[in-house]
This record gives structure tokens, C-alpha cells and sequence, in this order.
């Protein structure tokens, strides 16, 4: 059983999703310590046609506490208009600003919930049906920390090939996992260039310059484009 476990950002870039395409199971890891400067809350659209940075408030954000202690204090306004103003040609606009409107009224504000919100909504729109698992949630050992919570997390969860985002390569040593019968894999997303309206292609951009610009199948085609290392 493959396993995928990453901290929930709001609107993340592709490789995000084709993680979670790839998994039989995914876990979105909100009881550990919030990054500032992170890609929590913030991510790069196509601004005036140019990769610039957006950023969601909060309430209470400080690296001594878990992402599920913080609230979302953003109002979207500024958001929704920067998106609207942006993307209004996009041949996918009207399904996807309706499918934004939706993310951005989900009621409840706490930071981990409202994000694992969003990211279900686009699965549904994608018709991807990986299981969703909040770490909080799970009846784990909450004493341990770092490899040792994401091994216990696999083991708990039944796992038996753990698959990370290519940044993992600094963190977790597979000898390490394989010392507790884990297979562990580093996901390398494969970036395929898209239309962007009459803009040269900018990648590396939040999933949401990507439902703007292309198909369900044409994107679910780019999310198989991987390499496991």
C-alpha cells in the first residue's frame, strides 16, 4: 500500500496533486510546527502575465504552533479580484472562479481544515477518489517526531511504500525505512508546458493557474507525468 503524508498548503503546485494521485492513501499533516516563509499560505499566480507571489492572512501564525492551532483571517476579496482580474480569459474560468468561490466560503477557518477543504473540492472537480487522512485525527503515537511520526504514521496506516515530494531527499534516508520493511520513493514531477493565453510558459505556478488553462483529462494526464526515484 503506498502512502503520501505532506503539510497542507493552500493551492500548491502540481506536484502536490500528483502525489496524491499516486498514493492508495494520503495524509495531510497538520500537528506539527508551522513553517513562516513557508508555501502554507501562499503560492505564485500569473499576475499581469509575470509570476508573482500571493499570500492568505492568518490569525495567530508563530512557529510554536501546530497548523491546525492557527485560523485563516483573510477575507479573499483581494484574492478573488486578483484572480478574476487575471484569468478572466482563461478557457476555464467560469468552471474554476466558481469552483474558488466555493473554496474561499468553506466556513470553517481553522487553517488545516479549511485547506484540507480545498484540497478535497479539487480532487472531486479532477474526479481523483484518494482516501484523505488528517494526521491529527490519527490515533498515533503523538510523542515522536520528525522520520520517527511518519514511520509510526506508514505502520499505523498499513503502508508498506512511503512516497515523498522530491525535497524529502534531505530529510529521510531510505536504509532508514527499510530497517522497518518501508519502501521509500522521492516523487519528481515532470513539468509539461501549457497555453498560458499569448504569455511564454511560466511553470511552477499554483494548481490553479493550471485549472484555468486546461481540461480535466488534459490535466490529469500531466499529473501522471512523474518519475519515482
Amino acid at each position: 500500500m503506498k502512502l503520501g503524508i505532506m503539510q497542507p498548503y493552500f493551492l500548491p503546485y502540481i506536484g502536490y496533486f500528483q502525489l496524491i494521485k499516486a498514493v492508495d492513501k494520503y495524509v495531510i499533516y497538520d500537528d506539527v510546527n508551522y513553517i513562516k516563509g513557508g508555501w502554507i499560505n501562499r503560492n505564485n499566480l500569473l499576475i499581469s502575465g509575470e509570476k508573482k507571489l500571493f499570500t492568505i492572512t492568518l490569525k495567530g501564525a508563530s512557529p510554536n504552533k501546530f497548523i491546525n492551532e492557527i485560523e485563516i483571517g483573510d477575507d479573499f476579496r483581494k484574492f478573488l479580484k486578483t484572480v478574476q482580474t487575471n484569468y478572466i480569459k482563461a478557457p476555464y474560468y467560469n468552471n474554476i472562479i466558481d469552483l474558488v468561490e466555493k473554496i474561499i466560503l468553506f466556513e470553517d477557518k481553522c487553517l488545516s481544515e479549511f485547506i484540507a477543504n480545498s484540497i478535497k473540492e479539487i480532487l472531486i472537480y479532477l474526479h481523483i477518489d484518494t482516501p484523505i487522512f488528517i494526521s491529527s485525527q490519527l490515533s498515533k503515537d503523538c510523542s515522536l517526531k520528525g522520520k520517527d511520526k511518519v514511520i509510526n504514521i506508514c505502520k499505523y496506516l498499513g503502508s508498506d511504500t512511503y512516497i515523498n515530494a522530491i525535497g524529502g531527499q534531505e530529510l529521510y534516508d531510505k536504509n532508514e525505512f527499510a530497517s522497518h520493511g518501508i519502501d521509500l520513493k522521492f516523487l519528481k514531477t515532470e513539468i509539461v508546458p501549457y497555453k498560458q493565453l499569448k504569455n511564454e510558459f511560466t511553470p511552477y505556478l499554483s494548481i490553479l493557474d493550471v485549472l484555468m488553462f486546461n481540461s480535466i483529462e488534459e490535466i490529469n494526464d500531466m499529473l501522471d507525468k512523474f518519475d519515482l526515484l
